[in-house]
């Protein structure tokens, strides 16, 4: 199990010109614009989990990405506690 960054569409701002995440993101092609939703778009077959876009997101008090678990399989896990059923410890 690993995580990736999930943003938010509702609370991007990239339509108001904000692409700090996409700036910072050191690995290439993983954040980009979605031109036609106007939001910045994760590409999770490329995102390595460092989190650096979150803490950009908030530190301009967007709140627009998170972190989200993805399964063994490569299945993102929606549900609180789906970890538990990979031998990881429910940290609620």
């Amino acid at each position: 199990m690993y995580n990736i960054a999930q943003v938010i569409d509702e609370k991007c701002t990239a339509k108001k010109g904000c692409r700090l995440c996409i700036m910072y993101c050191p690995e290439a092609n993983c954040l980009d614009l979605n031109s036609s939703k106007m939001v910045a778009e994760v590409n999770i077959d490329r995102c390595k989990g460092c989190e650096l876009c979150v803490v950009v997101c908030n530190a301009a008090k967007h709140e627009a990405i998170v972190m989200q678990a993805v399964s063994a399989s490569g299945q993102l896990m929606n549900k609180k506690g789906e970890s538990a059923g990979l031998g990881q410890a429910y940290q609620g």
